[in-house]
């Protein structure tokens, strides 16, 4: 998610995998706990294995206010200086919409989400690279 300032933007699998929020479950809608999902990546012991790994992890990131990882996963040739976090934004779930590439063979990858949020809906492209072998954000478009 692209989002640099406090106000999401409105805005090849074929498979629409949808994923709401697990009760007991991983922010990013997997029905591990945190820790053995997204929160390994946010304790940086370990790196996202694929793009949507690393995009699932950047959801649970939004969700919990991570900005530090949030930076780190961001690619150096796009990453913002500063990113504020709206504290008020509640993150409601995420679907993982069409994925191509970005697999452990890949050194590219996008993947297609729609992340759900109080009052609306946030529909983003995003692009992942390699860096130094671990994935990372590149930027985003917002499909009409």
């Amino acid at each position: 998610m692209a989002r640099r300032s406090a106000r999401p933007r409105q805005g090849a699998s074929a498979a629409v995998r949808t994923v709401p929020a697990a009760p007991d479950g991983c922010p990013c809608g997997r029905s591990e706990p945190y820790g053995a999902c997204c929160g390994r990546y946010h304790a940086g012991t370990v790196t996202a294995p694929t793009a949507e790994a690393l995009m699932r992890s950047r959801y649970s990131a939004f969700v919990r206010g991570d900005v530090p990882y949030l930076l780190r996963t961001w690619h150096p040739r796009t990453r913002p200086e500063l990113l504020e976090l709206e504290p008020g934004m509640r993150w409601t779930g995420l679907e993982i919409l069409a994925t191509s590439e970005g697999s452990a063979f890949h050194q590219a990858g996008v993947v297609e989400f729609r992340a759900s949020y109080r009052g609306g809906a946030l529909h983003e492209r995003s692009r992942f690279e390699r860096v130094d072998g671990a994935w990372a954000y590149v930027d985003g478009e917002f499909p009409g």
